[in-house]
């Protein structure tokens, strides 16, 4: 089901004083309109935790963007002046299909009226129809896209399951791909060496992934990480860049499904995101997995907002 948006969850500081040059998102959000709204951000949420309760984890998630919202509020306006709130996708009971089929439609138009979509979870069960959207805009202009899939994450989600879950989406990216005959692009930075089970690490490489564990995601080894991803980049034309914040330390993002034991610092996390934005090939984002309910002061849902609002500054949308 889709919500539109409620503007009301746009609240925040108003500094009059300090005229244009003191304006906050919340004074320039407006909800997503007619055909003609093109150009510019959209926000949309994936009100959604389905797939983490089919994987066993902590629900929650589902709050995720109404919390989001609410930490975007105060963020300065510099750059970006044109954001729209396309509102939610909403998860009616366990029907996880059909709230990530109306996802895929959602982004699917937002990216016809030439946005970058950024999405808001909701569990990482998100990331199929977040690429399935994706795949349907290029699909129409394009017989075989070179899409790349850039995941900031702890795990793979790679799993074999009998019914999708916050662990199989990408798994389902790679058989949705085969079935089109498009290339599999998938890069994981910040695995965890002891969260992901030998026959995922073996079906990785059956898919040829891409991926740095989360030892070597640190700030000496930078230069590394960028020529890695950089060779990632140059073999693809579009990139779908997906963040789980359970790549975080959990010091830093507790309020996460499954918190990280080790985890990236953002010192590693905020130049990755500035080279995938200045790749110019950046069509979708999403973050998932902000859990507010085991949030400590809102520290997760900050985070979260200061690497959306990252993504949108740099990115030049």
């Amino acid at each position: 089901m889709h919500q539109t948006a409620d503007m009301n969850r746009w609240q925040g500081r108003i500094d009059a004083a300090e005229g244009e040059g003191g304006k906050r998102w919340h004074q320039i959000v407006r909800p997503l309109e007619t055909a003609a709204d093109t150009g510019g951000v959209a926000l949309i949420g994936f009100a959604c935790d389905v797939g983490v309760a089919r994987n066993h984890g902590r629900t929650g998630a589902r709050q995720g963007p109404q919390a989001l919202r609410a930490a975007l509020g105060n963020m300065p306006v510099r750059r970006c002046t044109s954001i729209a709130d396309a509102g939610d996708v909403i998860c009616n009971g366990d029907e996880l299909e059909s709230a990530q089929q109306e996802l895929s439609e959602r982004i699917s138009d937002l990216l016809a009226r030439g946005k970058l979509p950024i999405a808001m979870g909701g569990g990482h069960e998100m990331a199929f129809g977040s690429f399935g959207g994706l795949a349907r805009h290029l699909a129409a202009t394009e017989a075989m896209p070179r899409i790349g899939i850039v995941n900031l994450d702890a795990h793979f989600d790679l799993r074999m399951a009998d019914r999708a879950t916050s662990g199989t989406p990408f798994r389902q990216i790679a058989e949705e791909c085969q079935s089109r005959g498009w290339p599999f692009h998938y890069c994981v930075l910040g695995i965890s060496d002891f969260g992901n089970t030998q026959a995922l690490f073996d079906r990785a490489r059956s898919l040829s992934v891409r991926w740095l564990l989360d030892e070597d995601m640190h700030v000496a080894n930078l230069a590394a990480i960028r020529a890695t991803l950089t060779d990632f980049l140059a073999q693809v034309d579009h990139v779908y860049f997906t963040i789980c914040l359970d790549v975080l330390p959990a010091g830093v993002a507790p309020g996460v499904s499954a918190p990280a034991a080790r985890g990236v610092p953002l010192e590693v996390v905020e130049p990755v995101i500035d080279l995938i934005c200045a790749s110019d090939k950046l069509r979708l984002a999403d973050l998932a997995e902000l859990n507010p309910g085991l949030d400590i002061e809102q520290h997760t849902a900050r985070v979260a907002a200061r690497l959306l609002a990252r993504i949108v500054e740099r990115s030049g949308a």
